[in-house]
């Protein structure tokens, strides 16, 4: 029983220590989600030009950080029009390069880590469609389209399918100020945080379990530490493996990226295990369902290969810059809760996120919140 307490009081203190920076990252993304429609991506995204990835990349850092909703709407884009190419880019910026990850990373790790998930994730789009170019055959994309042409259910098809942005007229900010505007922030921050709170979850409770239960000698003979130049060869390789088994994607894998950080898992190594959670094995059975077979095979090569690479150089610029940060030691995971300018953001904050609840509920949102995993990928509530 006190193994289990301690399990349990080293996940939550980890979670009250972001919890602040996930609310603000959740409201943040549905601002930008508020006005930004899934007609408006669909169109732009048609072809593999530099122009088309860009768009792909701007628009997956504007939606939502759930994997499955980003895989699932990254299908119906690529059925609506956008090619294989732009469809995967956009689900890299989106499970990368959103802002509530950003936030979380600087929290739990550090600036360093949030500069190298960014500059990371650029690197691996550049990859990807470099990548793809030189070996993704017509045979493949055909195989693609007659399989997503089928459209078996996977997680999340209703959320990736509601386009809830702010329609009509109007600048920036009058949409946002505008009545539909608060509402269609509010149904983007409760809906991704009812998409991605079992991996929130799991992923803090596993952190928990791996901090408490596995010796830190353990982490260091797996992770090479008496070898810098072996780990430094290891961790990106490493990195993605460690995910695909966890289970865990979305923003969840951070707290277990602090864990192999402390444990001794190299710069690239946390970076590579980062971005691997568009490969775990849940989200492979996934693509297996969307794409087929040999699709789901091309995609865990090749992102497992981008992930990687992404890891080595991340490492080696960063190294180079001499920015990566020297002390492994996370405080959250030893420090426990204490009432400090973070315990009363948290407050702060999830007084905020009530207020955005109580509109959700008020606007009708119950109702959507039992349509997210449906499978009609035309359902939309536009405002």
């Amino acid at each position: 029983m006190n193994v289990i307490f301690q399990i349990l009081y080293v996940s939550f203190s980890m979670f009250w220590e972001v919890l602040w920076p996930l609310i603000l990252g959740f409201a943040l993304s549905g601002v930008v989600q508020a006005v930004v429609s899934h007609k408006a991506i669909a169109k732009k995204l048609g072809g593999n030009s530099t122009r088309n990835l860009s768009y792909a990349t701007l628009f997956g850092i504007a939606s939502s950080s759930c994997s499955y909703a980003a895989i699932a709407l990254a299908r119906s884009l690529f059925q609506k029009g956008a090619s294989f190419t732009s469809a995967m880019v956009f689900e890299l910026a989106s499970t990368n390069l959103v802002i509530e990850l950003g936030i979380i990373l600087v929290v739990l790790l550090g600036w360093q880590f949030m500069a190298a998930e960014f500059v990371g994730g650029i690197i691996m789009v550049i990859l990807i469609a470099l990548i793809f170019r030189l070996t993704l055959t017509p045979k493949l994309i055909k195989l693609a389209q007659n399989h997503a042409a089928k459209g078996i259910a996977g997680k999340m098809e209703g959320h990736a399918a509601m386009d809830m942005s702010v329609s009509g007229n109007g600048t920036f900010l009058q949409k946002l100020l505008s009545n539909k505007g608060f509402t269609a922030i509010s149904e983007y921050f409760v809906m991704d945080w009812v998409s991605v709170w079992i991996d929130i979850a799991l992923g803090f409770l596993v952190a928990g379990a791996l901090a408490v239960l596995v010796p830190h000698a353990f982490w260091q003979a797996f992770f090479l530490t008496g070898h810098p130049t072996l780990a430094k060869i290891e961790g990106p390789l490493v990195g993605p493996l460690v995910a695909i088994i966890s289970f865990v994607c979305s923003v969840g894998n951070v707290p277990l990226a602090a864990v192999l950080w402390q444990g001794g898992i190299s710069f690239g190594g946390v970076v590579s295990f980062i971005f691997a959670d568009l490969i775990v094995l849940p989200v492979l059975d996934i693509y297996r369902k969307y794409y087929g077979w040999k699709v789901m095979s091309y995609i865990l090569i090749t992102f497992y290969i981008t992930m990687a690479a992404a890891g080595y150089i991340v490492e080696f610029l960063f190294e180079s810059l001499h920015i990566i940060p020297t002390n492994r030691h996370v405080a959250i995971l030893t420090e426990g809760i204490h009432w400090n300018y973070t315990s009363y953001l948290n407050i702060v904050f999830l007084v905020f996120a009530a207020i955005l609840f109580v509109r959700f509920v008020k606007t009708g949102g119950i109702k959507m919140l039992s349509m997210m995993d449906k499978t009609e990928l035309k359902m939309e509530h536009k405002h």
